[in-house]
């Protein structure tokens, strides 16, 4: 059973593995210094389909065939999955995944998605109710533009500040411990942080307090300092939201600037693709962790990374109505088991 660890910290004692990972992704994403990691990459982001929406939904859907081939199991042997994306009611993964027939979980957490998922997973197989459990999450540059900002049509200037949604999905497939070349150690849940911020183009803002809360109250609980880790790796503050936080943190005595990588700033050449202030989406830290980053704790290239999936928990009610963008963060400790 998990133990809880200072306040907010829950520590596994059998911590779960990792039996598959894969990743989907994009033209724009494969044209990025990250392309030659992803499992399946597409030149057309309608995946063939006749909406955004739909071509979203196939994302999510091949990105959880992929993990399960590569943990050699068929749906019918997983027990639950927990999935989200940025769109209203998460359609992208319950029309994505409705023909699996596995028990589904549907989750928001906004960019914060891939770390919620994982964390509810991983405590899922730890405590035994499930052996096997998928984590996934998604997102479409075209279908978040069309409900969060403008259509495409409308050709809508993008403020320095602003995030370019990534048009990926990433999976994970969590089973018995000592299975795997990754386990799941720890997860801290975050709590949520608002300091004000009302720029929906600057969604880095809005996010960093929740990703330095987090942090610290995880380095706090387990007595631990950021040197005793391979990679902090957040998800996905973009250029702005990473000097914040770091600010932030340098104010209460922690330094991360070395061992510091967002997957907003990974997964794109940020002035030569135009993206401005770096990735976002469900799908960006999703991606860029079940691409590179497994790849690396798979050989034991990283030996201890912290995952920090960062959230702004906005819509366009709220965006509309005037109302600050709340952020979120939620860690999870991840350990090489390649000896």
């Amino acid at each position: 059973m998990p133990k809880r660890v200072g306040r907010y910290t829950l520590v596994m004692d059998k911590s779960p593995g990792i039996l598959g990972y894969a990743s989907i992704a994009g033209k724009k994403e494969k044209d990025g210094p990250l392309g030659e990691f992803f499992d399946t990459v597409h030149d057309d982001n309608t995946l063939g389909e006749e909406s955004w929406e739909k071509a979203e939904s196939q994302l999510q859907k091949e990105a959880v065939e992929a993990a399960l081939q590569k943990a050699a199991l068929e749906s019918q042997d997983v027990d639950c999955i927990l999935a989200g994306d940025l769109l209203n009611q998460c359609i992208s993964s319950t029309f994505g995944l409705r023909s699996m027939s596995i028990p589904f979980l549907g989750q928001y957490g906004a960019c914060s998605t891939m770390a919620q998922t994982l964390g509810l997973a991983s405590l899922f197989v730890e405590t035994g109710i499930a052996n096997r459990a998928v984590a996934v999450t998604s997102s479409h540059f075209c279908s978040a533009e069309r409900q969060f900002r403008f259509p495409l049509e409308y050709g809508g200037q993008r403020t320095p500040t602003s995030q370019w949604t990534a048009t990926a999905a990433g999976a994970m497939v969590l089973g018995a411990p000592g299975r795997g070349e990754v386990k799941v150690n720890a997860v801290t849940f975050g709590r949520i942080a608002d300091l004000g911020v009302k720029d929906a183009n600057n969604m880095g803002a809005a996010m960093a307090p929740a990703a330095a809360q987090t942090l610290k109250d995880y380095l706090s609980d387990t007595d631990t300092r950021p040197e005793d880790y391979d990679l902090i790796l957040t998800g996905d503050l973009g250029r702005v939201g990473c000097d914040l936080m770091q600010e932030i943190l340098r104010k209460g005595g922690i330094d991360i600037s070395t061992m510091h990588n967002d997957c907003g700033l990974m997964i794109y050449e940020r002035e030569a693709q135009d993206v401005h202030a770096g990735g976002s989406g469900c799908g960006c830290s999703a991606a860029v962790l079940n691409s590179l980053v497994m790849r690396q704790l798979s050989t034991g290239e990283l030996k201890k990374v912290l995952f920090l999936g960062t959230g702004a928990l906005m819509s366009t009610t709220s965006s509309q109505q005037g109302e600050s963008i709340p952020g979120v963060a939620h860690l999870v400790f991840l350990e090489s088991q390649v000896k």
